[in-house]
């Protein structure tokens, strides 16, 4: 999800409705003007400072007695009106210990006028506040299914609980003066529009949402039209239907007097090409969103070949618009307040990270929120690769001016907390970009990401889950990154100290952390301008003060550190010191010098791990991990066209580089 500022960044800022508020201020060409449109558009929206979870843990253990595995939504609904009628039809199997009571949630607003159990009508309930509860007798063993339908009437709240204003809202948009009603249960307010259980590790197998209106309107929801119906009354029925595992905070309805507008996707193993069903304002939005509604395909396309094919391609794909300030991930058909390039594709690469695979436990937000925003980061590397720089400066100042917390969310239960801008969305991107950036593999990284969704698709997951996976996928032992990034709190702060004596290159870097974790180790990328041209070396930072000893055969004029913008750090000071003493380095040799087939290297007077070997374009050509014990070295080049090399040798603290000719 994808939104607007709700309070003061220095309180819990959500980002359910931080998103529109920077798009209504004025065009931000820098990064300090997104970070002062913060509070600009934060201050006119102080309401639900802390919104919290309501349902209390007996039930929450009575919910636990079932697995669902299958919703009908039957409902009436208006596109002016917040008034609800209907039934909601709920089957589920009894789990483990029998099934004594079918509990669910829904709020007081809503009169019960009738619980049918197993087709048996009037069936007693007890309801406490939004907590219902229907006794059973005997008690359900164990395996066995059960099918309860409740129906039920009234208006909705508008105590904005969820995440954007309220689980069910009716509004004129004030552009376009559509009036629409649209529901938004995440994270607890689904119990606000229909019955239903709020547990995220309990998907339904497969949905109906049949919506029953005016005839001048449509109904946009989960998975496919089956079939619209003209009823007699002059009303009409929309029959939606979709057969894939889904969350409940994802099943959703939008109700206008749309336009439809509809484009297809062509993804690499889909059977058929994938229908995008826009449910668009009338008066003209087509016109004026076509443009960015038709990046949807590419979209969709670019992501199938990164994360898996789209995991609802036998379905489709679509957006209905509402005025919520920004985009709800709904499964199969995302509700937006209007299209633009970034919030487009985060929402989209949701249907990935979030609705696929969704997180097991809101403490785990950051594996929706994080990687959805990535997707825009993907997108722009993508599409719009001169905005990509920008697009992670951007992040990595919301991240430095996040609370002093950590990732993981410790307090579940307050919604803001839960959907906090600088941790849950920016932070989060940047700690996977830095998950890219460790593994040092795109093909390795993407193919985890891959394996994750097959792993977990249909299902949910958590943080350790994602660890294991890139764990197993890369052969890299990766608990020390996700102890500092994900339940660590800061960020590191830098100080970097440099002399040159000759060929030789000292190079210091000390380490602090911002907040209470006091060290990040990690990998960070110099790049030395000299006289003579730039290098790029990547060294360990594996301790808060560590030496660099580098031969270079050019004056060095600066140093920049992260020059590719990997890492959330700050550097606090990057400077030469002349009294910084250096140690001298006797020359390495090279030879054959020209090569056509092996390049040896002997009296390095350290032991390097890695060569790296660049053509004259800066592109990394060959990767070789060195045995420990040589001093003497010998890398076969027989694969490479002819041409200028420069090999650059690497362990933690000590670099060397020189070039070489590569003959036919």
């Amino acid at each position: 999800m994808c939104v607007g500022c709700r309070h003061n960044a220095l309180l819990y800022t959500s980002m359910k409705n931080l998103y529109y508020c920077l798009l209504l201020l004025c065009s931000l060409h820098t990064v300090a003007a997104h970070a002062q449109s913060i509070n600009s558009c934060a201050l006119s929206r102080l309401s639900a400072a802390r919104r919290t979870a309501v349902v209390s843990p007996e039930h929450q253990r009575l919910m636990n007695q079932y697995d669902v595995t299958f919703y009908k939504l039957d409902l009436a609904l208006e596109r002016n009106s917040t008034h609800i009628a209907g039934t909601v039809t709920i089957n589920a199997t009894a789990k483990a210990g029998g099934l004594s009571a079918f509990a669910f949630e829904l709020h007081p607003n809503f009169t019960i006028e009738d619980v049918s159990v197993n087709g048996q009508s009037q069936q007693p309930f007890t309801r406490k506040g939004s907590e219902v509860a229907v006794a059973l007798a005997p008690a359900i063993p164990d395996g066995n299914k059960i099918s309860v339908a409740i129906t039920y009437k009234g208006t909705a709240p508008n105590g904005a609980s969820a995440a954007i204003g309220n689980g069910f809202s009716s509004d004129t948009e004030p552009t376009w003066g559509n009036q629409v009603t649209w529901s938004l249960s995440e994270p607890y307010a689904a119990y606000e529009w229909w019955p239903s259980k709020q547990v995220l590790t309990d998907k339904a197998d497969s949905v109906h949402v049949f919506v029953t209106t005016s005839a001048e309107n449509r109904v946009g929801s989960n998975g496919l039209l089956a079939r619209t119906v003209d009823l007699p009354d002059g009303k009409k029925r929309y029959e939606w239907k979709s057969r894939y595992p889904i969350a409940y905070y994802l099943i959703s309805v939008a109700v206008s007097d749309y336009d439809e507008y509809v484009t297809y996707a062509n993804p690499a193993g889909a059977t058929a090409p994938i229908p995008i069903v826009n449910y668009v304002y009338k008066g003209g939005a087509i016109d004026k969103f076509k443009e960015e509604m038709d990046m949807t395909g590419p979209f969709i396309e670019y992501y199938s070949e990164l994360f898996t094919l789209y995991p609802f391609d036998a379905e489709k794909y679509g957006h209905s618009m509402a005025p919520i300030g920004g985009g709800m991930e709904h499964q199969t058909m995302t509700t937006q307040s209007t299209f633009e390039f970034t919030l487009t594709a985060h929402e989209l690469a949701h249907q990935w990270f979030g609705d696929n695979v969704t997180c097991g436990s809101w403490e785990d937000i950051w594996l929706n929120e994080g990687f959805a925003s990535y997707g825009e980061y993907l997108s722009l590397q993508k599409f719009r690769p001169d905005q990509a720089v920008n697009w992670m400066e951007n992040a990595h100042v919301y991240a430095f001016g996040g609370i002093n917390s950590s990732v993981q969310v410790s307090d579940t239960t307050n919604v803001s907390r839960i959907f906090y801008y600088g941790l849950t969305y920016k932070k989060a991107a940047s700690v996977i970009h830095m998950l890219r950036f460790t593994i040092n593999n795109d093909a390795l990284f993407f193919q985890a990401l891959r394996t994750y969704q097959q792993q977990f698709g249909g299902g949910t997951a958590t943080t350790p889950d994602l660890q294991r996976v890139f764990e197993e996928t890369t052969g890299m032992d990766l608990g020390y990154f996700f102890n500092q990034w994900y339940a660590g709190y800061g960020h590191p702060l830098l100080s970097v100290e440099w002399n040159q004596q000759g060929n030789s290159v000292l190079l210091s870097a000390k380490q602090t952390g911002s907040s209470t974790t006091p060290f990040f180790k990690t990998d960070v990328e110099y790049l030395i301008h000299t006289i003579a041209g730039d290098t790029t070396i990547r060294v360990a930072q594996n301790q808060p003060d560590e030496t660099y000893l580098i031969r270079l055969e050019a004056q060095v004029t600066s140093i920049e550190v992260d020059p590719n913008h990997w890492l959330l750090l700050k550097v606090l000071q990057n400077q030469q010191n002349p009294i910084l003493e250096v140690p001298q380095q006797e020359p390495a040799i090279l030879y054959p010098n020209p090569t056509s087939d092996m390049l040896n290297i002997a009296q390095l007077d350290f032991t390097p791990a890695t060569a790296n070997i660049y053509d004259t374009a800066g592109r990394l050509v060959k990767q070789t991990r060195l045995p420990q014990q040589a001093t003497t070295l010998s890398i076969k080049v027989t694969e490479l066209p002819a041409g200028l090399y420069v090999v650059h040798l690497y362990n933690s603290t000590q670099h060397y580089r020189s070039s070489f000719i590569k003959l036919d």
